[in-house]
This record gives structure tokens, C-alpha cells and sequence, in this order.
């Protein structure tokens, strides 16, 4: 099977499991008892190289469409600016030309950026934008089947770093400080893509949704028929291998106004010898990072939740739950690597936890 396929076929899987097994809404407008509100579901859709699925919840069918719609071109427009594989996009042209001119770019792409420095600060660096080097030199060991050497594992890592990205507020314009330089927002995108789609139900009428992009999903207002929350279940890494069947999850999220992601080993990965390497990559050592089997954040934004579950994925647990405790508003669920797949969290995650 080739890697594209493969990467097609598990990203199908990870949706179908993070979202479709646990949490039934038919795809069809659907009556909320008495309040005279109904639910509909876009069913899958393929963007940002990836799958995804919008529930709105509103007065009528018709306001529901309208903000599914509107939703959809929020992600696409974010797609449009931030893929990193796009010749077209502003990710490419900065990525093309950031070292020989400051590359104006769009507010959304912007802001991004901001927000991934902010991360790549609070985490130490275990959260980076600019890992694109060494992300594309695993890519082609996969390809040639090698392990990268030290040699090119160091050429990559000095042409990585948050603090090589030179921003210009007034003019909106980023430029990078060291030739080959590459950001890869593919750390982010997917949730500043979930709250602006979020932003677009909410201003078009909607009282309650959800958007899930590639598993990471935000949830907000009245839940569909028949539920009284939002259900959202967590995939057993233990079972991963296996990632059409039909094992139960390793537990079921109950969401209210908030999001979540996951970042794991597990699904998304390059495999060189025989050997499975997480897309995840340490910025530091160039090499994959195996400190978690999995990686879940609970917070209010999409955007946020998405950036600290790849930070933590990097960092030691002890680390990563350090980092969360002292987040007001966020937790976590860690389960560590194989065979031991002990499942740790922060104090306050139990409530979201269905017993």
C-alpha cells in the first residue's frame, strides 16, 4: 500500500473513531422535543488533507445549513492560506521567499503565527512552527528507507527555531532570520481553523454545534436530539492497530462550550526498516517523540487545545502535566508509550471523564 493511501485510510479511521462511534446524530434534520430546534450533520468532507464533520443545532433546517455552510468556508479560506503541501498558499511563499524579503501575509495567518510563538515559549520550544525542516527530512528517509544521520539530522535542527521568525505587527509581515527555514503550521491550523468555523455558527444563528476536523473538535451550546451534552470518545492506543473495528473507547469526554484534541503516536506516522516513527518530531533532537503513546487536551479553543497536545506529545509527562497544571481552564489525559499504556491526568480532567 502506498503512503498516501495509507495515511488516507488511518486519517478515515481516526475521525470515523474520535467521532461517529460515540456521539449518533442522523444526517437528516431532526426534531428537538419541544423547543421547536433541529440538528443537522454535513457528514465527512475532505480538507486540509484530512476529514471533516459539522453538527448544527438550530431554530430551523434552513438557519442550520447556513451556518454548516458558512462554517465549511472558514476552514477552506484557512486551508487556502496555511497548507504547508500548496505551492499557492502564503505558508509556501513565505516558505519560498521568508529568507529573502518580509513576506506580507493575511491576518489569520498572522495571528497563527503569533500564537505558535506564544506556545513555542510557554513549552520551552517543544512546540515549533518552524520544525518544517525536519519534517520533510523524515519524509524523505521514508521514502529512502534510511534513518537520517546525525549529519543531516543537525543540518535540519539549524535551520529550526521560533526564534529565528522575525515579525513586523504593523505591516503584518514575517520574515525568517536563517536560510531553509520552513514553517509547518500543521501543529495549529486545524484548531484555529475549529474556532473560526465555531465563530461563523455562532454569528450565523446557530445555538449549538460542533466541528470536528481530523478528530479535534470543538463543541459549543445545545447538543443534538436525544443527548443532553456532547459525547466525544477517546481512542485506546492499546487497540490502535486495529482502527476500523469495533472496540469500545478507552473513555467517553462529556463536552459543554469546550474543545478537544488529541496528538498520538499511534495513527499518524512514517515507518522506515520496519519501524514506526511518530509524525510528531522533538524540534531539539530532530528525532520522533516516543515520550507518550497519547496525548489529550481539554480547554475552551480549538486553537489551543491543538498546540499544547503536540507541546506535551514532546515533553517528558512529568513536564507535560506540570505545564497543564498551571493552565486555568485546561487539562490533560496522558497515556504513556507501550506496553505500559498507563493513562495519567490532571486533577480537574475527571469531570469530563463519563463513569
Amino acid at each position: 500500500m502506498d503512503r498516501n493511501r495509507r495515511i488516507a485510510i488511518e486519517i478515515i479511521a481516526l475521525v470515523f473513531l474520535a467521532t461517529a462511534l460515540y456521539f449518533f446524530v442522523s444526517a437528516k434534520d431532526k426534531s428537538v422535543g419541544s423547543i421547536g430546534r433541529v440538528d443537522v450533520d454535513s457528514g465527512m468532507h475532505e480538507v486540509m488533507g484530512t476529514f471533516a464533520r459539522v453538527v448544527a443545532v438550530a431554530a430551523d433546517s434552513n438557519t442550520a445549513k447556513k451556518c454548516i455552510e458558512a462554517s465549511f468556508a472558514e476552514i477552506k479560506n484557512v486551508e487556502k492560506l496555511m497548507n504547508y503541501h500548496k505551492s499557492d498558499s502564503e505558508i509556501s511563499e513565505l516558505n519560498r521567499d521568508g529568507f529573502k524579503r518580509a513576506v506580507k501575509v493575511s491576518k489569520s495567518t498572522y495571528e497563527t503565527i503569533e500564537k505558535s510563538i506564544k506556545f513555542s515559549k510557554l513549552s520551552g520550544g517543544a512546540f515549533d512552527v518552524t520544525v518544517g525542516p525536519l519534517v520533510d527530512l523524515w519524509h524523505s528517509a521514508e521514502e529512502e528507507n534510511s534513518t537520517p544521520t546525525d549529519a543531516e539530522l543537525q543540518q535540519a535542527r539549524s535551520k529550526v527555531g521560533y526564534d529565528k521568525l522575525i515579525l513586523d505587527g504593523n505591516e503584518e509581515s514575517i520574515r525568517f532570520a536563517t536560510e531553509g527555514m520552513k514553517v509547518d503550521l500543521g501543529g495549529i491550523a486545524k484548531g484555529y481553523a475549529i474556532d473560526e468555523a465555531v465563530k461563523a455558527m455562532q454569528k450565523g444563528g446557530a445555538v449549538g454545534g460542533m466541528v470536528d476536523i481530523g478528530g479535534e473538535i470543538r463543541c459549543f451550546g445545545s447538543p443534538p436530539a436525544g443527548q443532553n451534552i456532547w459525547r466525544i470518545g477517546l481512542q485506546d492506543p492499546a487497540v490502535a492497530k486495529d482502527v476500523m473495528n469495533t472496540s469500545k473507547p478507552l473513555l467517553i469526554l462529556r463536552l459543554t462550550d469546550a474543545a478537544v484534541a488529541t496528538s498520538g503516536d499511534y495513527h499518524r506516522f512514517v515507518t522506515i526498516g520496519g519501524k514506526r516513527y511518530s509524525h510528531i518530531v522533538d524540534p531539539e533532537s530532530g528525532h520522533s517523540s516516543e515520550n507518550l503513546a497519547s496525548v489529550t487536551i481539554i480547554c475552551p479553543s480549538a486553537i489551543d487545545a491543538d498546540a499544547l497536545s503536540t507541546a506535551v506529545a514532546v515533553m517528558s509527562k512529568e513536564k507535560g502535566l506540570a505545564l497543564i497544571e498551571q493552565m486555568p481552564g485546561v487539562e490533560a489525559i496522558l497515556i504513556t508509550p507501550a506496553p505500559e499504556f498507563k493513562q495519567i491526568q490532571t486533577a480537574g480532567a475527571e469531570k469530563f471523564i463519563e463513569r
